[in-house]
């Protein structure tokens, strides 16, 4: 027999899974160097600090054989994580939990289907005051894909 506590746990995980496919994404055509370079000059344009540049392509490239695996996923693929005092303030004062949300992330791939086509975007956030970080998120890339506001 299942632990009730355990089966509670497992079920908010494989929710938590669904909800993770769900995000926010632009395609643009250009260089992935280019996109990358874009993205964090916007990051750092809106007075933020890359705390972290997970070169997640390369990693599942370098260890692709080693897992037994021959797909090629990405050409090219990075996530920028970010965080900005006065919005993680904002979101957290209204509810602590929204700690589990920061550091904010940004990812930018390209893969071997679609060369020269570029995805940047972000995960979809709760409603709420979490639409605060999604605005924030969403002028980011805005300004590194220059969108029309």
């Amino acid at each position: 027999m299942k632990h009730p506590i355990l089966a509670a746990v497992a079920a908010c995980a494989l929710a938590g899974a669904a909800q993770a496919q769900d995000a926010h994404s632009w395609d643009v055509e250009d260089d992935f160097g280019s996109v990358a370079f874009a993205v964090e000059n916007a990051i750092i344009g809106a007075g933020l600090v890359v705390d972290h540049v997970s070169h997640t392509g390369a990693m599942l490239e370098r260890t692709r054989a080693d897992v037994g695996s021959d797909k090629v996923i990405f050409t090219a693929a990075d996530v920028f994580s970010f965080c900005s005092a006065k919005v993680s303030r904002a979101v957290m004062e209204i509810d602590p939990t929204n700690v589990q949300f920061c550091p904010y992330n940004i990812f930018v791939y390209e893969t071997p289907e679609h060369p020269g086509v570029i995805t940047v975007g972000f995960r979809d956030y709760p409603e709420g005051e979490m639409d605060m970080v999604e605005e924030m998120l969403g002028g980011i890339v805005a300004e590194a894909l220059m969108l029309d506001p």
